[in-house]
């Protein structure tokens, strides 16, 4: 089993950065493929990156393409997710997830693809 702890969340303004982590237990983290989700008031919960295991690919929601790097440090078992520029649009919950799955190229879209999810960090942009 997987537990995942984030941290980093806070209040900025827009245009504004911020870092999130996300500190896995366990000694099996290199085999898990690992994700950001957020989640807005009154909205579905939505796919913002993943990164493989390996740290070979990346991918990202095109929302947040360009301005949010996703990166990972198996030897720390944390996953990180840099924001940049951020828009009041951002605001959410983000969650932090694993999978152990084997993941296609539509697969790291789907929350139900994950096996392990984070308590959630929230973030909030102004504008």
């Amino acid at each position: 089993q997987v537990q995942l702890v984030e941290s980093g969340g806070g209040l900025v303004q827009a245009g504004d950065s911020l870092s999130l982590s996300c500190a896995a237990s366990g000694r099996t983290f290199s085999s898990y493929h690992m994700a950001w989700f957020r989640q807005a008031p009154g909205k579905e919960r939505e796919f913002v990156a993943a990164i493989r295991r390996s740290g070979s690919d990346t991918y990202y929601a095109d929302s947040v393409k360009g301005r949010f790097t996703i990166s990972r440090d198996n030897a720390k078992n944390t996953v990180y997710l840099q924001m940049n520029s951020l828009k009041p649009e951002d605001t959410a919950v983000y969650y932090c997830a694993s999978t152990s799955n084997s993941m296609t190229s539509f697969a790291w879209y789907f929350h139900s693809n994950y096996n392990y999810w984070g308590q959630g960090t929230q973030v909030t942009v102004s504008s």
